[in-house]
């Protein structure tokens, strides 16, 4: 709990210096709050736990890794997930920002392609107490229909152009944060579809994840 509290304040510290970019100096305090509770190092292969809570992204097997804190702390506040929405993630990994999702949102509906993330995603998440998250194996890139339409989706992987799947499964009035790449570049994307389904996007930060 220590070092998860000295976590967010070095998410706090990291926020304040990038306020210029973000357009405000610090990140909703429900996300602060859950980013304080999930414990981190229960995501994290053993080897790696003792870095667990200093801002960096962290190897879980398969070429992936956890995103730093920071950056799951800043897509969970881009993205304002509340109480009674329905949020979409796609790239479970090990689970961590599901459960951040989960301490926020409503329902967590959750795609991986990576089989062996999705089952210990969702045996380490249900052993939490998170009954909210549901996890399926497949290509993030179609979405999950079945449950569509979302207010909230969020992407941890990068793609060179928004999936039309997920645009078309996001709620008139819902939000959908991505990292989009161009050429060498990725840059954290909100993109807002308003209430007539017109299409607003907007670039942020430089990021680095893996692809789609």
């Amino acid at each position: 709990a220590v070092l998860r509290r000295h976590m967010v304040e070095m998410i706090a510290i990291h926020a304040d210096l990038a306020s210029e970019e973000l357009g405000k100096a610090t990140l909703d305090e429900r996300v602060m709050a859950s980013m304080r509770r999930v414990p981190r190092h229960l995501f994290v292969p053993a080897a790696v736990a003792p870095y667990a809570y200093q801002d960096m992204p962290l190897p879980i097997g398969f070429d992936k890794t956890v995103s730093q804190p920071f950056i799951v702390a800043l897509m969970t506040d881009l993205l304002a997930p509340q109480p009674h929405e329905t949020v979409l993630e796609i790239g479970t990994g090990l689970g961590y920002q599901s459960a951040i999702l989960a301490e926020l949102a409503g329902q967590v509906w959750s795609v991986e392609i990576i089989e062996e993330f999705a089952s210990h995603a969702e045996a380490l998440l249900q052993g939490l107490g998170f009954s909210n998250v549901a996890i399926r194996v497949g290509d993030g890139s179609r979405g999950w229909p079945e449950h569509a339409p979302f207010d909230k989706i969020l992407v941890s992987v990068a793609a060179e152009r928004t999936p039309p799947a997920l645009l078309n499964q996001l709620k008139p009035g819902g939000r959908l944060v991505l990292p989009l790449a161009s050429e060498e570049v990725q840059f954290l994307t909100i993109i807002d579809k308003d209430v007539a389904g017109q299409i607003e996007t907007r670039k942020l930060i430089p990021v680095r994840f893996s692809r789609l």
